[in-house]
């Protein structure tokens, strides 16, 4: 917002103009550049999946969701981890629907 040189109001004030904010890297936590996110998918790609998410899927494939949760809880550390491991595993065998395998 632009102050006016008003003496009342919400723009009182000298006139000024707004310094625009700059992005700190503490800000910038979590987002996922696109070179991670490649890396990432090669790994996957080349090692493919750990025993234990092996059967977490084929826990979800059998409808055992509550005891793929309490599996990928006891693995991961963290309900929050747990839940966001099933739903990538989750969207990988509706991938793998999709293509036909």
């Amino acid at each position: 917002m632009v102050r006016s040189n008003l003496r009342h109001g919400l723009n009182k004030g000298h006139p000024t103009t707004p310094i625009p904010k700059t992005v700190r890297p503490s800000q910038r936590k979590g987002i996922q550049s696109q070179r991670t996110k490649f890396v990432r998918s090669v790994v996957r790609e080349v090692a493919g999946f750990s025993p234990y998410e092996r059967r977490v899927m084929e826990l979800l494939r059998n409808s055992k969701d509550k005891k793929a949760r309490k599996l990928t809880k006891k693995r991961l550390g963290t309900l929050l981890r747990s839940k966001r491991k099933l739903e990538e595993l989750g969207n990988i065998i509706q991938e793998s629907r999709r293509a036909g395998h």
